[in-house]
């Protein structure tokens, strides 16, 4: 099988075999994932991917490979329109461009917040499509008079190969469109946001099902066959969670990438007064689950911090980055990573050192003490999130799988099991890309389900155990973490 894992950051294609009910994975190909800067706007170069995607299927290919199968994964909530010809008709954008500044905050005047998340169970975030739709609308877009199919991410660049138009559930859960407990699209909402359900077609795919093969313009391209296309969990977080390496039915996860999500695994969503206060989400999850998680800002911060001091002159290695934090002080100041200022990108170490200034703290004021700042504000937002989703789902947790490459990170993996004061099992780094495998062989019949698909997973790659230290060091400086955020005591 063949895995295209798109991240925020950069893609990758990854070959997986089976041998003996072990996993074996090759990277095939890896690749950059810029946003382009037209203009004001920020945009994903999204026919630079589906190029990257071909080349790594000339690339298994070249080595006399003949997949019997592929799928694609990446981040939520962005979205191209198709239109009546058949053809994309403008670069998607990013979700960190401003031009949804505002959107979230105008159109709860006109829908409350309790409808929206009483009929989704989604976050409130101010990229989530649904706010990208509606500040599409307030710009009168021609987008939207020219559109007549909306497709998400991967569900776009599956079209590009297989010319067939088919939204993915856990991917369609992200938009705060659709219903979780009908299971189809809103149509109470679409109908309050004056949006066509045709630009939303039918049910989506679920994870595991058929999605068409390569077009015979692909395959006369690239001298290949017709591959068959799977439709995995195509939210990356969601094949993410289909590779937790858990034995337990009831555990809790940290997907640790540009974006770091919390959660745990339940069978039915979660929807309350509670949860939409404390701004968790129901996301669809693979095989009848749901992600009840929450987003957190995760190693952006430091990557936008790394870009500043490049262009300044400053060229660190994460690994450097690491050992300067590890060398700095303790706990002297501290952020709230999702407080929205860090939202954009831009000069991050000016708006940490505001952030800073404004809250009484003492400023960090070397790039050691930055990154220190950062990591430490990470674990402790880890700690805190940890607590809300054990209050959500009424389970508590023995300790937390972390997966994703933010793991490599070893420092921030210890530092995470002393602020939860519980182990932390990191593993695999490669977390998307190897559930978005198990979900085509799980589609194949090489696994009976997702369970003998995780065991296959903990069997076939390492899991570093992080046991907690300093424990009342680590508590004390939770306490003033919270209080300094101005967060909810748990």
């Amino acid at each position: 099988m063949i895995a295209f894992d798109l991240g925020a950051s950069s893609g990758r294609a990854l070959l997986g075999r089976l041998n003996e009910g072990k996993i074996e994975v090759e990277e095939l190909h890896r690749f950059p994932n810029d946003p382009v800067q037209v203009g004001d706007r920020l945009h994903w170069d999204i026919l630079r991917l589906y190029h990257e995607i071909k080349q790594g299927l000339l690339k298994a290919k070249h080595q006399g490979v003949t997949p019997a199968s592929i799928g694609i994964d990446s981040w939520a909530v962005d979205f191209g329109f198709i239109g009546r010809s058949g053809e994309l008709l403008a670069n998607p954008y990013h979700y960190r461009d401003r031009h949804t500044e505002g959107a979230m905050e105008s159109l709860l005047t006109r829908v409350p917040a309790n409808v929206i998340f009483g009929r989704t169970g989604i976050q409130f975030l101010p990229f989530n499509t649904i706010f990208q739709l509606y500040a599409l609308k307030t710009a009168h877009s021609p987008l939207l008079q020219e559109g007549s199919r909306m497709l998400m991410i991967p569900d776009l660049l599956r079209y590009f190969l297989t010319g067939q138009m088919h939204n993915e559930f856990t991917n369609a859960t992200t938009t705060q469109l659709y219903n979780p407990v009908s299971d189809r699209w809103d149509a109470e909402l679409l109908k309050l946001l004056d949006l066509p359900a045709s630009w939303f077609g039918g049910a989506p795919l679920k994870p595991g099902d058929h999605a068409g093969v390569l077009r015979a313009s692909v395959c006369e391209e690239l001298g290949v066959g017709p591959i068959p296309v799977t439709a995995v969990a195509e939210h990356d977080t969601g094949s993410a969670v289909v590779a937790v390496p858990a034995l337990e039915r009831s555990f809790a996860y940290l997907s640790c990438g540009t974006w770091s999500l919390m959660g745990t695994e339940v069978d039915m969503p979660v929807i309350g007064e509670m949860t939409q206060k404390l701004n968790f989400t129901n996301e669809g999850g693979a095989y009848g689950t749901f992600r009840l998680l929450k987003n957190i800002m995760g190693l952006w911060i430091l990557q936008e911090c790394r870009r500043e001091w490049e262009r300044e002159g400053h060229a660190y290695s994460f690994s450097e980055l690491v050992l300067m934090a590890e060398k700095a002080e303790a706990f002297q100041a501290f952020i709230e990573p999702d407080d929205e200022t860090f939202l954009p990108p831009g000069d991050m170490p000016s708006r940490i050192a505001d952030y800073c200034r404004r809250t009484g703290q003492q400023l960090p004021r070397t790039h050691s003490q930055i990154v220190r700042c950062i990591m430490e504000s990470l674990a402790l937002k880890y700690r805190y999130v940890l607590r809300m989703t054990e209050r959500l789902s009424g389970h508590r947790f023995n300790g937390l799988h972390m997966v994703g490459g933010g793991i490599q990170n070893t420092l921030l993996c210890q530092w995470t099991a002393n602020a939860i004061g519980k182990p932390v099992w990191a593993g695999p780094a490669e977390g998307s890309a190897i559930g978005n495998l198990a979900v085509q062989w799980i589609a194949q019949g090489a696994f009976a389900d997702i369970w003998e698909a995780r065991r296959a997973i903990r069997d076939s790659f390492p899991v570093a155990t992080y046991e907690p230290q300093d424990g009342p060091t680590w508590s004390e400086a939770y306490d003033r973490f919270v209080a300094v955020t101005k967060l909810a005591h748990d």
